[in-house]
C-alpha cells in the first residue's frame, strides 16, 4: 500500500509515522490486532474510545495494535485497481492477515462502512464463513447494546468499557494459537470474560416485524444473558497521555481527557445516559499528571475535557482553575463541553468570560416545560434564561439551542413553544448585544434501546418533514432567529436500526452492493439505496418504527446494561405522567440497578475483587473518593444530549490566561509587536525527504508548531483573535516534492541558542525531516525565498519507452523559445511563456534532468510546470527533488 502513496488523496494520512504511534519488531510480538474505525481517518482519529484501546492493548509488550480506517472512495479505487489490499498504518500489513480485526461501531449509519472494509481487506463478510485462517471479527462500542443487525457478520462483540476486555480476549487468543484451536472452541472460551458476546450462541427468532419479533434463544442454559463489562474505578486506569497527533488536520484536533464516565441526570431519551452508569470520575491529582504528561508528549495546543456531562463534574471548578494555570504559559486553550443549565459557578463563568469565541451552546431538547418534564430534562425555563442573560452580560452575541422534535407525547404547541423559547432567549440580551442571533439546532427524535423510551413510536419520514416545515413557517417572520435541521432521512435510518433485528442484517449486505456507503455523510446518504434493500428483502421499513408492546420480548432482551427493566418501566410510566425523577446525587437510590444487580456486581467481583458503585470526588484538595448509590443520566454530545457552552461544536474555548484584557492567547506581559531585549529569532535550515515529501504546507506548519510545544520552546504569537506562532516558511513545496534543504525562521519570547534549539528540536522531527543547522535571525526576519531554485528530475522507468518520450519531448522544449501556458490565478487564468521559466536544463545520463527555475518575475508550481512539458508523467513514475535555492543564477 505504501508504493501507492504518490496516487493517494491526503497521503500524509497513510503514513504511519504520526508521533506517538507504536511500532514493534512483528517478531517479538505473539497477537497482532488492527483497531479499525469504519469512517475517515479525520473522524476515527478524533475517537478517544480509539486511542484509549490504542494504548491499553499496547501497554502489553506480547501484543500489538495497529489502526486501519475506511478509505474515501477516491482511495478505495486506487487499491482495487492495483489489486492492492487495506492494510493498517503502522505496518502496511494487510487486515486479513491480522489476528483479530476490532471495530468501534459508534452509530449505527456505519453498517456498510464495516462491510466495506473487509471487502478492501478480501475478507468473508459472514462469521459462518470465515475460520481460523481468517482474523477474529470483534466489534464495540454504544450500539453494541442492541447490534443485531450486524451479528452474522462478526464473531464476538464486547458490551461496556473495553478497555481491559479488549486485551483479555487478545491474551485468550495468545493462549489459543499454538493449540491450534477452532474458532468454535475459541469463542466457547471467549464467553467465559465478562462483556463478551457470541451471537452465535443465540439463535434468531422469526424476521418478520409485522409480527411481534420472538426473543433470542441461547443455546447454552449457562450462556442465556450477557452482563456488560463495568470499569470499576477510571483513576486506577492508566489512560493514554501520549496519544498520537494527526499530521493533518481531523475533525476534533486537540488533546482529549476523559475525567469522568456516566451520569446522574436521568434523561429519558438519553441511550448513554443509561448504558454508561455507574458515575465515575478520575481523581484530581491523577488528572492533573495526565494533563501535565500529554501536554508535554502531545504538542496540541487546546485541551478538552470529556464526559457525559462535564458540568457535574463534582470538582470542576478547582479542575478547571488548576488546568488553567497549567495551561496559560504553554499558551494552550481549554474546552469544556457539554456544560449543563446551571451547574457551572459564578467564578468559572468569569474566567469563560475570556472566551475566544462569540457562541453559546445549550440543549433543551424541547420548547415547552410540560415536555421537558416528559423527558425528565430538570432545567425551568427561568434558568435557562437566567444563564443565558449571564452569559450576554459577559459579553456573548449569539446562542445555539438544541431542540428534538417527535418526543412522546408532543403536539403543535410544543413547536410553538420552541419558537417562543427562542425569541425569550433573544430578549434575555437586552441592548447589549448588537450583533445577536439564536440558532435552533433540531433533530428529530430516535428511540434507544435500553431506555424508558426503548417502547416508543418514532415519526415517521413524511410526519417528520411535516414537523419540520411548520417549525420552518413559525421561524420565518423572525430575523434574528436561524434554524437548521438533521437531515430526516437519516434520522428515519437510524431508527429503523437503532431497533432492529437479524433480518436487517441482508439489507446491510444489499445496500453496501448498491454503493451505500458513508451514510452519516450529507453528501454521500442514499436513502433510496437502503429503501430497495429493505423492499428486496421484503422488509418493511416503517415496522421498525412501530411502538413495541411492554409485554413483548426485545431483541436486545439478552444483551444486560444493568439497568432493571422494571426501572425502565416506571420511568416510561412517569413520563407519560409528565412527573420527573430527581437526580440520585441528591442522597436518594432511585433503584436503577447498576449498582446493586446481583449478576452484574458478582461477575464484576469475580474479575477485580471491587464493588459496583460511583465513584466521585469529594474533597478537591486531597481527591478522596466517596462511594455514593444512584442511577444515572445523559445526553450525548449534540441534539440528543447535554448543554454545552462554545462555537458551532458546543465548546467553551478559554484562553490561556484567565485574565479578560489578555484573550488574545498569549503569556502574562508579552507584546507580540514589542517583543523587548529578551526575544529573539532563529533560523532552522532542514530536509524534507522520504516519507516527510509527502506532508502538504498546512501540515507542515501545524507539525513544526507541535514539535516546538513538544520540546519546550517558548514561541512568540500574533495577535489577533486566533493568535499565530510567529514563523516564515519558504516557498510551499508540492506534496511528493523532497528537498535537501529548505528553511524557516522562528521568533521566540524567551531567549534560547541556537544550539540549544537544535538540541530540543531535532529529537522530535518525524521521520524524513532532519534540522541541518540553526543560526541567529533577524528579529523581523523571514524565511528566504530565493529568484531561482535548481530541482533533480529523476525518472525512475529508465529504458521504458514512456522515459524516452518524455526525454524526447523535454530535448524539444529546450530547443523552443516559447511554450505557451495557461496559469490559473485567483482572478482566473493568464498566458504565460513556460520557457522563460526555465533558465537552465541539463541531461544527467540517460533518465535524470537537472532544471534551474527562474522565478524573478513569476511564480509557478514546479510540478506543475513539468507535467505541462511531459503530462504523462507522475509522482508514481518520477522523483523530483530540490537541491537548492539560489538569490542569483551560478
Amino acid at each position: 500500500m505504501r508504493d501507492l502513496l504518490p496516487l493517494l488523496p491526503r497521503p500524509s494520512q497513510y503514513l504511519g509515522t504520526e508521533p506517538n504511534a507504536v511500532h514493534k519488531d512483528p517478531t517479538q510480538v505473539r497477537v497482532r490486532a488492527a483497531l479499525a474505525f469504519p469512517d475517515l481517518y479525520e473522524v476515527g482519529m478524533s475517537y478517544l474510545g480509539g486511542r484509549i484501546l490504542y494504548h491499553a492493548v499496547n501497554a502489553h509488550p506480547e501484543f500489538w495494535a495497529e489502526r486501519a480506517f475506511a478509505p474515501p472512495l477516491e482511495a478505495a479505487q486506487i487499491l482495487r485497481d492495483s489489486g492492492t489490499p487495506l492494510c493498517t498504518l503502522e505496518s502496511a500489513t494487510p487486515l486479513r492477515d491480522m489476528d483479530v480485526l476490532a471495530f468501534s461501531l459508534t452509530h449505527e449509519l456505519c453498517y456498510t462502512n464495516v462491510l466495506y472494509m473487509l471487502d478492501l481487506s478480501g475478507i468473508p463478510f459472514r462469521s459462518e464463513d470465515r475460520d481460523e485462517r481468517h482474523p477474529l471479527i470483534l466489534g464495540g462500542g454504544g450500539v453494541v447494546f442492541n447490534a443485531e443487525p450486524m451479528a452474522p457478520f462478526f464473531d464476538l462483540f464486547v458490551a461496556g468499557d473495553g478497555e481491559e476486555a479488549l486485551p483479555e480476549i487478545l491474551a485468550l487468543v495468545d493462549r489459543c494459537k499454538p493449540q491450534g484451536l477452532s474458532k468454535s472452541r475459541f469463542l466457547q472460551a471467549a464467553r467465559e470474560i465478562t462483556g463478551c458476546y457470541v451471537p452465535s450462541f443465540f439463535a434468531a427468532g422469526p424476521e418478520n416485524v409485522a409480527s411481534p419479533p420472538a426473543a433470542l434463544r441461547p443455546l447454552y442454559a449457562d450462556y442465556a444473558q450477557v452482563e456488560k463489562r463495568i470499569l470499576p474505578d477510571l483513576s486506577a486506569a492508566d489512560f493514554p497521555t501520549e496519544q498520537i497527533v494527526p499530521f493533518g488536520p481531523v475533525v476534533h484536533d486537540r488533546l482529549s481527557i476523559e475525567i469522568a464516565r456516566g451520569c446522574t441526570r436521568g434523561c429519558r431519551f438519553c441511550q448513554a445516559g443509561m448504558i454508561y452508569r455507574p458515575v465515575r470520575e478520575r481523581r484530581l491529582d491523577e488528572l492533573d499528571r495526565i494533563i501535565q504528561q500529554a501536554l508535554s508528549r502531545t504538542g496540541f495546543d487546546e485541551l478538552s475535557f470529556l464526559s457525559l456531562s462535564t458540568g457535574d463534574f463534582s470538582c470542576l471548578d478547582a479542575l478547571f482553575q488548576r488546568s488553567h494555570a497549567q495551561c496559560r504559559d504553554r499558551q494552550v486553550s481549554v474546552s469544556l463541553p457539554s456544560l449543563r443549565v446551571g451547574s457551572v459557578s459564578g467564578q468559572v463563568m468569569d474566567m469563560i468570560a475570556g472566551i475566544r469565541r462569540t457562541g453559546i451552546t445549550l440543549a433543551p431538547e424541547a420548547g415547552s416545560q410540560r415536555l421537558r418534564d416528559v423527558i425528565n430534562k430538570n432545567i425551568t425555563e427561568q434558568a435557562l434564561l437566567d444563564h443565558t442573560r449571564e452569559l450576554f452580560t459577559r459579553g456573548w452575541s449569539s446562542v445555539k439551542l438544541y431542540f428534538m422534535i417527535g418526543l412522546p407525547t408532543e403536539t403543535d404547541e410544543d413547536l410553538r413553544a420552541i419558537v417562543d423559547l427562542c425569541l425569550k432567549v433573544a430578549a434575555t440580551a437586552g441592548e447589549r448585544a448588537k450583533r445577536l442571533q439564536i440558532t435552533a439546532a433540531i433533530s428529530p427524535f430516535v428511540p434507544k434501546p435500553q431506555t424508558p423510551f426503548q417502547w416508543e413510536e418514532q415519526l415517521s419520514f413524511e410526519e417528520t418533514r411535516r414537523r419540520l416545515n411548520r417549525l420552518r413557517d413559525l421561524f420565518r417572520p423572525h430575523k434574528r432567529l436561524v434554524m437548521r435541521w438533521h437531515m430526516p432521512e437519516m434520522s428515519y435510518l437510524e431508527g429503523i436500526f437503532s431497533r432492529g433485528d437479524r433480518a436487517l442484517a441482508d439489507v446491510v449486505e444489499r445496500a453496501f452492493a448498491k454503493g451505500a456507503l458513508f451514510s452519516s455523510w450529507a453528501d454521500s446518504l442514499s436513502l433510496e439505496s437502503w429503501l430497495e434493500a429493505m423492499r428486496e428483502s421484503g422488509l418493511d421499513p416503517d415496522g421498525y418504527l412501530r411502538a413495541r408492546v411492554p409485554e413483548q420480548p426485545l431483541p436486545w432482551d439478552h444483551v444486560s446494561s444493568g439497568i432493571r427493566r422494571s426501572f425502565l418501566l416506571r420511568e416510561r410510566r412517569l413520563a407519560l405522567e409528565g412527573r420527573t425523577t430527581p437526580d440520585c446525587r441528591q442522597g436518594k437510590c432511585l433503584g436503577c440497578g447498576v449498582c446493586t444487580t446481583t449478576k452484574v456486581k458478582t461477575a464484576l467481583r469475580r474479575q477485580t475483587g471491587l464493588d459496583i458503585r460511583p465513584r466521585v470526588n469529594q474533597d478537591e484538595q486531597a481527591g478522596s473518593l466517596t462511594p455514593w448509590m444512584g442511577n444515572g443520566k445523559d445526553g450525548s454530545d449534540g441534539p440528543n444530549g447535554n448543554e454545552g457552552t462554545g462555537g458551532e461544536d458546543g465548546r467553551n474555548r478559554l484562553v490561556p490566561t484567565g485574565q479578560p484584557e489578555e484573550a488574545l492567547g498569549q503569556a502574562p506581559g508579552h507584546d507580540p509587536e514589542d517583543l523587548g531585549a529578551k526575544a529573539n529569532a532563529l533560523r532552522i535550515v532542514y530536509r524534507k525527504l522520504g516519507p516527510a515529501v509527502y506532508f502538504s504546507q498546512l501540515e507542515l506548519t501545524r507539525l513544526f508548531e507541535r514539535c516546538m510545544r513538544r520540546a519546550g520552546v517558548a514561541m512568540s504569537f500574533s495577535q489577533g483573535f486566533h493568535p499565530m506562532p510567529r514563523m516564515s516558511f519558504g516557498r510551499a513545496l508540492p506534496v511528493g516534492v523532497g528537498s535537501v534543504r529548505e528553511e524557516m525562521v522562528i521568533v521566540l519570547r524567551a531567549p534560547m541558542t541556537a544550539a540549544d534549539l537544535r538540541a530540543r528540536l531535532a529529537p522530535e522531527m518525524p521521520k524524513g525531516l532532519e534540522v541541518r543547522d540553526v543560526e541567529d535571525a533577524p528579529l523581523k526576519g523571514r524565511a528566504d525565498q530565493p529568484a531561482f531554485e535548481e530541482y533533480l528530475l529523476h525518472l525512475l522507468d529508465r529504458g521504458s519507452p514512456s522515459v524516452a518520450e518524455a526525454v524526447t519531448r523535454w530535448r524539444s522544449f529546450l530547443s523552443t523559445d516559447q511554450f505557451a501556458f495557461a496559469k490559473k490565478t485567483k482572478r482566473g487564468s493568464r498566458e504565460i511563456n513556460l520557457r522563460a521559466l526555465f533558465r537552465s536544463i541539463q541531461f544527467l545520463g540517460e533518465n535524470r534532468l537537472r532544471l534551474i527555475f527562474d522565478f524573478r518575475e513569476d511564480y509557478l508550481n514546479p510540478w506543475t510546470a513539468i507535467t505541462a512539458v511531459t503530462p504523462e508523467l507522475s509522482f508514481r513514475s518520477t522523483r523530483l527533488t530540490k537541491t537548492r535555492g539560489m538569490s542569483a543564477h551560478p
